[in-house]
């Protein structure tokens, strides 16, 4: 499991930036990429879920949308 990971499931409300997300979902290989219209969310995703997580882009995310990501790879990797 990634270092990154484990620091996101123990401190969600860290200063945690969309490089940060991509990055974590890159190790994991989850998709992770910026709404195709202009939009100010990227989004999360993989062949195995159904469902799709946004996360805002703004700085710093929300705790909230650390825990569903934690929790969506989580998914993937029970799925694998």
């Amino acid at each position: 499991m990634s270092d990154r990971l484990e620091r996101m499931r123990r401190n969600p409300a860290g200063d945690w930036t969309i490089g940060d997300v991509e990055a974590v979902c890159r190790e994991h290989g989850v998709l992770c990429e910026p709404a195709r219209g202009g939009g100010s969310h990227y989004k999360v995703a993989h062949a195995l879920m159904a469902e799709k997580l946004t996360v805002p882009y703004k700085r710093p995310i929300k705790a909230v949308y650390i825990r569903k990501l934690v929790a969506f790879i989580d998914a993937v990797r029970s799925r694998q």
